[in-house]
C-alpha cells in the first residue's frame, strides 16, 4: 500500500467521523468550563448559588446548587461511555457495515484489517486526550469541594483517575465489536451501550473486592476516620470490629479496576479483528 493510501485513510476517517470528533470536544471543554466555573465562581461564595424557585407555599429554594451541579459533572463524565459505546456501536462500524459503504473501501486499495485499525486508533487518541483532561481538571476541581470522596460517590471514584480513560477505550472497543456481530447501526447502538452499562455495573457492584479491606477491632465502640470507605461493622464476642478500606487503599482499587477494564477494551479488540477475518473468509 502506497504512502498516499495510508495518509489518506485517516483523513478519511476523520472526514466521516468529524460531528463525532466536534461533539467530544465539545463535550471536554463543556465539563472542563463548568469545573472551572464552579472551582472559582461557586465554591468561593457561602450563599447558595443557582436558580432561585418557589415551592407551593411560596417558600423560595435554589434549583441548582453548589452540590447540585457537582454530582451532574460528576455523571456525566463518569457516564460519558455509554455515548461512546453508543457511537462506536452505531455510527463507526456498524452503519458503515450496514450500508456497504466499508465494503466500497476495502475495493479501493484499503485492506479491511488497516480499515478497521483506523477506526479505532483515531478515535482512541482523540479519546484518551480528552478524558486525561477531564481528569486532570476534575482532581483540580474536586479539591474545592470536600463533601463527597470516593468513599461516598461511585463516578467520584472512576473521575478522579485514569479509570475513566479505561471505561472510554473499553466502550470504543465494545461498540466496535458489537457494530461488526450485528451489522446494524440501530441494534448495534442499543446492544453496545447495555453491554457497557452491565460491565459498569458489575465492576461497581464488586469494586470493594478487589483490594484487601482493613479489619479493626476493639473492646469498645469506636471512631474512623471520615476519609474511610466501611464496608462492614458490629459487634462479636471480641468486642467490636469494623472492616473498610483506609485513603490509602484509593490506588490499588482505581488501578486494579482499570487494569480489568483495559483487559476487556483489548480482549474485544482482538474479538473483533478475528470476527473481521472470520467475515471475509467465510465470503471467499
Amino acid at each position: 500500500m502506497s504512502a498516499t493510501m495510508l495518509t489518506g485513510l485517516p483523513r478519511t476517517v476523520l472526514r466521516l467521523h468529524r460531528s463525532a470528533l466536534l461533539a467530544w470536544t465539545v463535550f471536554v471543554a463543556g465539563m472542563s468550563g463548568w469545573l472551572v466555573w464552579l472551582t472559582e465562581v461557586a465554591a468561593k461564595h457561602p450563599e447558595p448559588q443557582g436558580l432561585l424557585c418557589f415551592d407551593a407555599c411560596g417558600q423560595p429554594y435554589v434549583l441548582f446548587d453548589f452540590a447540585t451541579e457537582m454530582n451532574w459533572v460528576c455523571a456525566l463524565i463518569g457516564y460519558c461511555f455509554v455515548g461512546i459505546a453508543a457511537f462506536a456501536g452505531g455510527a463507526l462500524t456498524g452503519r458503515e457495515l450496514e450500508s456497504g459503504t466499508a465494503r466500497l473501501a476495502w475495493t479501493q486499495g484499503v485492506s479491511p484489517v488497516r480499515w478497521l485499525a483506523a477506526k479505532l486508533a483515531l478515535p482512541a487518541v482523540a479519546l484518551t486526550v480528552g478524558g486525561t483532561v477531564l481528569v486532570l481538571v476534575f482532581r483540580w476541581a474536586s479539591t474545592a469541594h470536600r463533601t463527597r470522596d470516593w468513599t461516598t460517590s461511585a463516578t467520584v471514584f472512576t473521575d478522579r483517575g485514569p479509570l475513566v480513560v479505561a471505561y472510554a477505550l473499553c466502550a470504543l472497543a465494545v461498540g466496535t465489536l458489537t457494530g461488526l456481530l450485528l451489522r446494524r447501526a440501530l441494534a448495534s447502538l442499543g446492544a453496545a451501550a447495555a453491554v457497557m452499562l452491565l460491565l459498569y455495573t458489575v465492576l461497581t457492584s464488586f469494586r470493594v473486592h478487589l483490594w484487601p479491606t482493613v479489619t479493626r477491632t476493639g473492646p469498645h465502640a469506636f471512631d474512623l476516620p471520615d476519609s474511610v470507605w466501611l464496608v462492614s461493622e458490629g459487634s462479636n464476642a471480641h468486642g467490636r470490629f469494623a472492616t473498610y478500606h483506609p485513603a490509602s487503599h484509593f490506588w490499588p482499587l482505581h488501578l486494579t479496576e482499570t487494569a480489568i477494564v483495559l483487559t476487556v477494551a483489548a480482549l474485544a479488540v482482538l474479538a473483533s479483528f478475528r470476527v473481521l477475518r472470520h467475515r471475509l473468509e467465510s465470503r471467499v
